[in-house]
């Protein structure tokens, strides 16, 4: 009788303690659906990080677009770091 209304009492102090958990977040925590749907107005530069408006990230995506891209790599070049890539391979498999 004794263990069972020490039982009783470690159930209903666990429901109690558990029930905390289940409360709902404060009222100025937005939830994620409105969150995603929120426009962004400011961004940060990709290059320097500094805060720019909507419309510089916009122009500064387009002049990145623009910037031609570098040259192709020697074959030499290319060959050899495909070489040190198979390495690295085997390196993985064979470690000694």
């Amino acid at each position: 009788m004794k263990n069972r209304i020490w039982y009783v009492s470690l159930t209903a102090l666990i429901t109690l303690v558990s029930q905390t958990g289940l409360t709902l977040p404060p009222p100025e925590d937005l939830p994620e659906e409105i969150l995603r749907t929120e426009i962004i107005l400011e961004a940060r530069s990709p290059i320097t990080g500094e805060p720019l408006t909507a419309a510089e990230y916009a122009q500064l995506q387009i002049e990145i677009a623009q910037i031609p891209f570098a040259q192709e790599l020697n074959p030499e070049l290319r060959q050899l770091i495909f070489l040190l890539q198979i390495r690295k391979l085997f390196k993985t498999f064979f470690p000694f």
